[in-house]
């Protein structure tokens, strides 16, 4: 007994220590969005003399937050929902479908994920924009490219626990197959949706290097705007933190929805 009640104390404090460490990097984010620019750089660790929020407000102001806002949300609401509608129909068609050709397909799919955008950024931009696409709904269009492998791969993994004897009732009782998918199958898949939503919001709200090459300044996201703190010979990170602090509080509250959709779709799932 007191053997394993020490080894549950390490553990405690080891589980202890590693959420210092995660945190850590919150703390100096939230800390030095009260600093000034010089006070960041005597004491980066020490909490602020004196608290403000003038950075805030600037920042706020810098950053034309409503309208980053607005497009940053706009462009991953859309992305997540055409990834997660038209990877969950891929995945459904290809676990359905039986064949050499499906299996290839899946792999192709796998083997996409494997390429870096980096590799395919010049032709990329090269090509949308000769055919004037190099705006939101291109984006979108890129998002849909680069985040369906991963998302079909995790749709057709999760169909091979859902039994065919579902889909052959639906059509005995006068279903088709879209119909079939769309209301009876779509809504099993509730926790892969969620976790493929949180891996692309991470992703997608984060992204500065594609929404760079294809978006106009009026379409600015969040972290193109953050850019606007960074000069060539100056750096201002006092605001370019609370500008950052502010733009966390959206994620934030997306994660603690989708974290309880994540614990009642594990639950449904323990109890069917």
């Amino acid at each position: 007994m007191k053997g394993e009640k020490k080894r549950l104390y390490l553990l405690e404090i080891f589980g202890l220590i590693l959420a210092l460490i995660w945190l850590s990097p919150f703390y100096l984010m939230i800390v030095n969005a009260f600093k000034t620019n010089r006070e960041i750089f005597q004491d980066v660790l020490g909490l602020p003399s004196e608290a403000t929020m003038e950075n805030f407000v600037q920042a706020y102001h810098d950053l034309q937050f409503l309208g980053a806002l607005f497009n940053s949300t706009l462009i991953t609401t859309i992305s997540i929902a055409v990834i997660i509608f038209f990877s969950a129909m891929a995945g459904y068609a290809l676990s359905r479908n039986k064949s050499k050709l499906s299996n290839v397909i899946l792999l192709v799919f796998v083997a996409a994920m494997l390429i870096p955008f980096q590799a395919v950024m010049i032709t990329l931009t090269s090509l949308f924009g000769s055919v004037n696409m190099l705006n939101m709904g291109g984006l979108i269009f890129m998002y849909l490219g680069f985040g369906s492998s991963l998302a079909i791969f995790l749709y057709h993994g999760a169909m091979q626990g859902i039994p065919r004897s579902m889909d052959e009732a639906a059509i005995i009782d006068g279903a088709n197959k879209f119909q079939t998918f769309w209301y009876i199958i779509f809504p099993l898949l509730k926790p892969i949706s969620v976790t493929v939503a949180i891996l692309n919001v991470i992703w997608i709200w984060n992204d500065f290097l594609l929404p760079s090459l294809v978006l106009s300044s009026s379409e600015a996201t969040i972290p193109l705007q953050m850019f606007s703190f960074f000069g060539e010979y100056t750096r201002q990170w006092h605001l370019a933190l609370a500008g950052l602090t502010i733009a966390i509080i959206p994620v934030i509250i997306f994660y603690m929805i989708a974290q309880k959709q994540i614990i009642d779709g594990v639950s449904e799932g323990a109890v069917k």
